[in-house]
């Protein structure tokens, strides 16, 4: 099941300001991303730079596979850009955008509260051509992370609502490249297969965001975070030390989470994980460097308030956005840190969240738990009769037995 997402009217929030036109900022939480993502300025809405052919992704599985689109981050819709377009520009094509949104109503009105709805200066949007990419084309990789687009998709922030987030990103897949790629990426990713745990297990970690995830405080940065880059993924973690290695992720005594409550988390996301597989058998798509995005509250004292009010509550309010059983995770939201580099050219406790439904359109009265969403689709299509998508489904699959041993 899928409660929806937090309003601001939960213990400890404040009331929050209508932004204004240029409070649109840089998006401050990726640890494995791109730059050009931006959010406004309370964090509530994503705004991340994409080719047309994820836009055409994200519109296709809304429309024609519902429960896929239950996996996928809460999409609202597109922005143009060109070389030119500032802030002030973005901002203003948001509330049009919002109100033809086909997205529920609760929250529709939620993200209207906050946004100036007068007085908006219109955008005319380019048409968007397609770029034909050759063989023969040397590939050189993009050093500064930007991709080079029109548009922008406008997607829910997978961060926002919790008081201390901890992010971690699952790059998925043993072939990492598009049939259209040019030899030299292929051949560049075949060596990030070979020397990572892509070629075992199927993934690598792309990147994490721990809360207190040290106690040397050097190591941390102006909000109390450890950051684990992608070279970290690439170098440090192997074979030997994966499952290790998402301890760092999941237990954290520095930050009040003890055993049983990293159990507890570890739980919640194999009820996820397992959803996600399930899903992904049944559909026949492709997907080359997409990611599973991990997000939990990572202050032990807030995260145990969350889980206990959940309980105390007896059920979670959601949207239901499919016609079958959802996640349980109460976030549908895309952080965007899964775009690196390469992408550019205990278990009983979570079982009493099975009961935690309703099927109101009223909006969560509790604090955010941890969210479980798939994301990155730049290189994603639907490929009817080719079954199902085995290259990401082997990520997945892992991804669930470790979580079990966690959970353990």
């Amino acid at each position: 099941m899928l409660p929806s997402r937090d309003t601001g009217k939960t213990a400890g929030s404040r009331e929050r300001e209508i932004p204004k036109r240029d409070d649109l900022k840089n998006y401050n939480y990726a640890v494995a991303g791109h730059a050009g993502t931006m959010c406004d300025a309370d964090g509530e809405l994503f705004i991340k730079p994409c080719t047309q052919s994820e836009v055409d992704f994200y519109e296709s599985a809304h429309l024609l596979h519902p429960e896929f689109a239950e996996l996928m981050p809460l999409y609202i819709g597109t922005l143009s850009l060109n070389d030119s377009t500032d802030q002030a520009e973005i901002h203003a094509q948001i509330p049009s955008l919002v109100e033809h949104a086909d997205i529920p109503f609760s929250i529709k009105e939620e993200i209207q509260s906050h946004l100036h709805l007068d007085n908006r200066t219109p955008i005319v949007e380019a048409p968007v051509e397609k770029e034909i990419i050759s063989d023969n084309v040397k590939w050189i990789p993009n050093k500064t992370r930007k991709i080079t687009t029109d548009r922008a998709v406008v997607l829910e922030n997978a961060s926002f609502g919790y008081k201390k987030p901890n992010i971690m990103d699952a790059k998925l897949g043993i072939r990492l490249w598009a049939d259209d790629a040019p030899t030299q990426k292929k051949e560049r990713f075949n060596k990030i297969t070979d020397e990572t745990t892509h070629k075992k297990f199927g993934f690598r970690v792309a990147g994490m965001r721990v809360y207190k995830g040290s106690k040397d405080e050097s190591e941390l940065d102006e909000e109390g975070f450890k950051i684990y880059d992608k070279d970290w993924g690439r170098v440090t973690v192997n074979n030997a030390n994966l499952v290790d290695s998402f301890k760092k992720y999941i237990f954290n005594e520095a930050a009040g989470i003890d055993e049983d409550l990293g159990k507890t988390v570890a739980g919640l996301f194999v009820q996820d994980l397992r959803r996600v597989q399930e899903v992904l058998e049944k559909e026949e798509s492709r997907m080359y460097s997409a990611s599973l995005l991990f997000v939990f509250e990572g202050d032990g004292a807030a995260l145990r308030e969350a889980i206990e009010e959940a309980h105390a509550d007896g059920s979670v309010q959601e949207h239901k956005r499919g016609p079958e059983r959802t996640l349980v995770s109460n976030l549908r939201v895309d952080s965007g840190i899964g775009l690196v580099e390469e992408d550019l050219c205990g278990i009983s406790a979570a079982g009493d969240f099975d009961e935690l439904e309703d099927d109101s359109d009223e909006e969560s009265s509790f604090p955010r738990i941890y969210s479980l969403r798939l994301i990155d689709f730049a290189h994603a299509a639907w490929k009817p009769g080719q079954g199902p998508d085995e290259n990401v489904l082997l990520g997945v699959r892992s991804l669930v037995k470790i979580f079990e041993e966690l959970a353990e």
